[in-house]
């Protein structure tokens, strides 16, 4: 599963110029270990000149909640077109942000996988808005998923609902289309996944690194008991 995960993010639109994110053809999504699979976006041509372990990824920032001194940290690695990770946001998450986030306990870091480039749009989209509304955007992306991937075959339309969805959290069209059409940032970003894919062993979504231990996706009460073990040590 990692080396399609990983193939299928170097596959992804990459091309620089206006309108780079709109090119392409697409296909009927289909489910497969909780993702979304949108055909086109193998059909792409990778356009990056540089491998994507020779492509500088520092200038990506991690999102992240909580504070940095808790006893757990948490990363979440997941995909705004998997419907487990729809899932998980809307039950788990809210859950461990009110017991153990909030609450000092947790340390918490969201970190992107791409497994399509409406992925990569949607992603953009929340990073548009910068460290303060980050996860005020991806909390919208994941309770409108199904609407704005609709049927996955108009990259057209799927660009405007993802750009509505920015609009509606405060962004306006001129910040939108920067974001939207900053090759060099789309390529770092598929860089950097890469990377942190490769280093926790991250074969499907949502995949949960727990004080350094890589899990799948887990109920809440499988979760919060593994947190309070750890608090418990």
């Amino acid at each position: 599963m990692k080396n399609v995960l990983l193939s299928g993010a170097a596959a992804l639109v990459l091309a620089a110029g206006g309108g780079w994110w709109l090119s392409g053809q697409t296909g009927k999504p289909t489910e497969s270990s909780g993702v979304i699979d949108l055909p086109g976006a193998a059909n792409a041509q990778e356009a990056s000149d540089a491998p994507a372990e020779e492509i500088d990824t520092s200038s990506i920032v991690e999102m992240t909640l909580g504070e940095e001194s808790a006893p757990v940290k948490i990363v979440e690695y997941a995909s705004f077109t998997c419907p487990h990770c729809a899932n998980f946001h809307e039950n788990q998450f809210k859950q461990l942000k009110s017991e153990y986030i909030d609450a000092g306990k947790v340390h918490f870091t969201y970190r992107d996988v791409y497994f399509d480039r409406y992925g990569l749009w949607a992603s953009m989209v929340a990073r548009c808005g910068g460290e303060e509304r980050f996860f005020g955007i991806t909390e919208m992306i994941y309770d409108q998923q199904k609407d704005w991937i609709g049927d996955g075959q108009d990259p057209v339309a799927i660009s405007e609902r993802l750009r509505k969805i920015g609009k509606v959290a405060g962004l306006d069209d001129a910040e939108l289309d920067t974001c939207l059409n900053d090759a060099d940032k789309a390529k770092t970003l598929v860089a950097w996944f890469q990377e942190n894919a490769e280093a926790d062993d991250v074969n499907s979504t949502p995949t949960l690194v727990i004080n350094g231990e890589t899990h799948s996706n887990m109920s809440y009460d499988e979760l919060k008991a593994m947190i309070d073990e750890q608090l418990a040590e």
